[in-house]
């Protein structure tokens, strides 16, 4: 198999004026990478939103039938650091010479030449993190939403075109014919509607010293501090612990979260997805896990305590047998946004930010939509 320098998660639409940006994921590696506006009747790509569609057309982004080539698939490294990129669209990446535009990347920019709000955030501290997702299945017609697992969580995303995801030191190897992922993303409120991303695509986890199995995903809960909507106190008896599945929202159908369209859920400490490799996801992570509920006070004990890689620390880069990408950042390219992955002065600038007092989403949106008759319902476990 021949080296590639990352996963690549790209923002798109980003250089048109008045269309807002949207990501996706973008490696060979995944389900339609070489799907444009024009391969549907609809606006398909897959960095187009999600959103009241029915289940085959949001369900791996309606790409099942445009598939990676044989052989092109996705390395997970146990206990190391995979990055991704982030950027407008293919012609932004690594891969730009398979994209419609050509090569037009701008460093480190997720977005090149384009204002935050192309990649639905209003600032730093309105990001509200991505994610990936695993199914220990090789067949794709078999997967199910329940199947898939969080294994990895950067809160600081979207926001730099290069970003980490640890992956946990006990992931237990891939079947015969390697296992599938996908990314998952869901915006702030405060910058653009109510979607939702997903792209799936091939992976294999590399490295494996331990065949201990994912437990069962569990449906996550909104249980963190939740200051917009007056909960400035965490409730972690509310919590879900352990493997949790991804959020399906605002969909036609197969939803399994059902907050309103003004509190969505996102991949932080508000639904207890810790920032990194998610490594309580094992079948041996916890004797006993205590049924949650909002009077709770009893959270359960980790009993097997991980030493994942953490940004920063060594990576490990994808890997397929397609043409190699090069093999180093561009130097040519003009520096932008912050340095790669959750840097410390990304991580300072969070905690900093979790003590300024944040608009409310309900104010927020009044102020968008002054004059429309909207509805509001906020599905919230406290």
């Amino acid at each position: 198999m021949l080296s590639f320098p990352a996963l690549s998660l790209f923002l798109v639409s980003c250089g048109v004026v008045g269309v807002r940006g949207h990501a996706s994921i973008w490696h060979p590696s995944m389900y339609g990478f070489n799907v444009t506006d024009k391969t549907f009747d609809y606006d398909n790509r897959p960095v187009a939103p999600l959103m009241n569609y029915s289940f085959d057309k949001w369900w791996f982004h309606g790409h099942l039938d445009y598939p990676p080539n044989p052989g092109d698939t996705f390395e997970l490294p146990a206990g190391q650091v995979a990055t991704a990129e982030i950027a407008c669209n293919k012609g932004a990446t690594t891969w730009f010479n398979s994209s419609e535009g050509g090569d037009i990347r701008q460093g480190d920019s997720p977005c090149p030449n384009s204002p935050t709000s192309a990649y639905h955030t209003t600032g730093f501290d309105d990001l509200k993190g991505c994610a990936l997702a695993i199914a220990y299945e090789s067949d794709v017609s078999k997967i199910q939403p329940e199947d898939f697992t969080v294994f990895s969580v950067n809160h600081t995303c979207v926001w730099t075109r290069f970003t980490d995801f640890p992956v946990p030191m006990r992931m237990p190897p891939c079947p015969e014919g390697g296992c599938h992922c996908a990314w998952f993303w869901i915006h702030s409120a405060d910058s653009g509607g109510e979607q939702n991303y997903m792209t799936g695509f091939k992976c294999n986890v590399t490295g494996s010293t331990s065949t201990v199995p994912l437990a069962k995903p569990q449906l996550p809960r909104r249980c963190g501090a939740d200051r917009d909507f007056g909960k400035p106190d965490a409730v972690p008896g509310n919590c879900t612990y352990g493997a949790k599945q991804p959020f399906y929202w605002f969909q036609a159908e197969r939803n399994n979260m059902f907050e309103g369209t003004y509190a969505p859920p996102f991949y932080t400490d508000l639904y207890n997805f810790k920032d990194g490799a998610q490594d309580d996801i094992f079948v041996d992570s916890y004797a006993e896990i205590p049924p949650p509920s909002p009077n709770s006070t009893v959270v359960p004990t980790l009993q097997q305590p991980q030493a994942s890689a953490t940004a920063g620390s060594s990576t490990t880069t994808a890997s397929s047998t397609v043409a190699p990408a090069p093999t180093s950042r561009p130097t040519d390219q003009v520096p932008f946004g912050t340095p790669p992955g959750r840097c410390s002065v990304c991580t300072s600038k969070r905690h900093a930010a979790d003590n300024l007092s944040r608009r409310s989403l309900t104010s927020s949106w009044l102020g968008r939509q002054a004059g429309e008759k909207r509805t509001f319902s906020l599905w919230h476990p406290f």
